[in-house]
């Protein structure tokens, strides 16, 4: 039974660790992804002039995931204009099941950039594990906060961040 305390005790002390090292750590760099137009763009390249970015780890196949996008986007453009946040969501789909990442986000009618990580370079670089994997990015590249999971009503914990993060900057 101690060992079994023990053994929990230092998971749960890993899972801090790695989660405080990530809240400090930077977005990386010279990770390809593709736009839904086939171009690729590398991971440095997603910017916002110096405002908050989410992204947003999802595959077409997670529930979660699209129940969190479809929330958020019905939600973005006053998001948008109230913080000026941009919003990136990373498909995780493989590359027999991206071609339908397109015709997804389409028929889902998301305003937001979506891009794609078929060979997953993306995803481990960034520690996910589990989707969908939220990540709030301060206008200087640095990763301040992140949530795994979604249940209804989450969107608003994230706009309270993104606001949280303005408030601080000012």
């Amino acid at each position: 039974m101690k060992a079994i305390k023990k053994l929990a005790a230092l998971a749960i002390m890993a899972v801090m660790a790695m989660t405080v090292s990530a809240q400090n750590a930077k977005l990386p760099e010279n990770i390809t992804l593709k736009s839904l137009d086939g171009k690729s763009i590398q991971s440095n390249e997603i910017s916002n002039d110096g405002k908050p970015i989410v992204i947003s780890f999802w595959a077409t196949w997670c529930k979660p995931c699209n129940r969190e996008l479809n929330a958020i986007n019905e939600l973005y453009a006053e998001w948008q204009e109230e913080t000026g946040v941009k919003l990136v969501a990373v498909s995780i789909d493989d590359a027999k099941s991206s071609m339908k990442v397109k015709p997804h986000v389409d028929g889902s009618g998301w305003e937001f950039e979506v891009y794609t990580d078929e060979n997953q370079a993306f995803k481990r670089v960034m520690n996910v594990v589990n989707i969908p994997h939220t990540f709030l990015i301060d206008g200087q590249g640095k990763i301040v906060w992140q949530h795994t999971g979604y249940i209804d009503g989450d969107e608003e914990e994230l706009l309270a961040k993104i606001k949280e993060l303005l408030e601080s900057k000012n």
